[in-house]
């Protein structure tokens, strides 16, 4: 299994005989002219996240992810397209100055996440992310990091400045337990570690389990809130796996089948179908965390008792950050 059909093409080529090894591929594009996005998230304040992503496409390889169905916007597929088909926007941190020239005053908060995970292994060397964390402490925008990755911590000093907080997306205990979904993200424990980094930096730090897959997950929830917790987290999330569009779905599906026993594929399978009414998709943006069995309100009342047990808060809200340089603001419409 490599890519389900892209259902934006209308169509399709074939290989004559074995198709070419799958290889990573990097494609530069020049041509961005909108670094922030706003996207409807109902809670989070005002509603809204405003969104900024150097990158698209993601070489972690999450099986469940729902942002590879924005790759097949740029005329790629949602399977192993989006896992070695890898964008970047090498003008980012220029872009996004210009756009906060014009919308600072209406930027609440930006967060560094959503397409893709800010710290892919390119940003090693392309320092993109970094830059345009500079970009948002000369404009004092108060700024969060969703991600997977330990590369974060090379960027401890400009996050201090920002007074960001971070947040590491932790949804297994072992690296034997992430296999079949996340094969190429940093193993937990490094994650960990990282987390412990960032904290004792004086910043603020969480975990998302995110996202919990009914008939698999469950169990690891108090032992990873509670190495969180050991590791300096203060805030912590959980959300329901959920699946955003056909090909996500038949490329999370055919996955398992090839990683996980036939046994442990129909358990998930039966488990989600149960909390969807029937399918694995959910119908609703409202629908997408809510389950409808008692199995599901069993592990909300699991996370609520121990996330209250260690202390942890449900969202982190970064403070203004100082401002050093300020950008001037010429008198122009907002983009939004």
């Amino acid at each position: 299994m490599k890519n389900p059909p892209n259902p934006f093409d209308k169509y399709s080529a074939e290989y004559i005989g074995e198709p070419p090894p799958t290889k990573l591929e990097i494609f530069e594009e020049t041509a961005t002219k909108k670094m922030i996005t706003k996207a409807f998230a109902s809670d989070w304040e005002g509603g809204w996240r405003y969104t900024v992503n150097c990158y698209r496409g993601c070489v972690h390889g999450c099986t469940y992810c729902f942002a590879r169905r924005y790759h097949e916007f740029l005329g790629y597929g949602a399977g192993t397209d989006f896992e070695t088909k890898i964008v970047v926007k090498p003008n980012a941190p220029q872009v996004l100055r210009e756009e906060l020239k014009k919308t600072r005053q209406k930027m609440p908060h930006v967060d560094f996440s959503f397409a893709t995970d800010p710290y892919l292994p390119l940003e090693a060397s392309y320092e993109l992310t970094r830059k345009c964390l500079i970009v948002c402490a000369d404009f004092g925008v108060p700024v969060g990091v969703i991600t997977k990755s330990p590369l974060v911590t090379r960027d401890i000093d400009v996050l201090q400045k920002l007074k960001a907080w971070v947040c590491f997306s932790i949804p297994f205990l072992t690296k034997e337990k992430s296999n079949p979904f996340e094969p190429y993200t940093p193993v937990p424990e490094a994650r960990f570690r990282a987390m412990e980094a960032i904290a004792n930096a004086g910043l603020s730090v969480g975990i998302g389990v995110a996202p919990v897959i009914p008939g698999y997950s469950e169990p690891d929830i108090p032992k990873l809130l509670e190495r969180a917790k050991n590791a300096g987290a203060t805030h912590a999330f959980m959300s329901m796996l959920h699946l955003d569009s056909d090909s996500i779905e038949e490329y999370f599906v055919a996955k398992m089948h090839e990683r996980l026993s036939p046994t442990a594929v129909k358990k998930i399978v039966n488990a989600m179908k149960r909390e969807r009414g029937g399918q694995l998709q959910h119908r609703s943006f409202k629908e997408r965390s809510e389950g409808r069995t008692e199995q599901w309100e069993v592990t909300q009342k699991l996370w609520d008792f121990h996330a209250k047990r260690l202390g942890f808060r449900e969202r982190e809200t970064a403070p203004e950050p100082e401002v050093e340089t300020v950008a001037p603001a010429p008198a122009q419409q907002s983009l939004f």
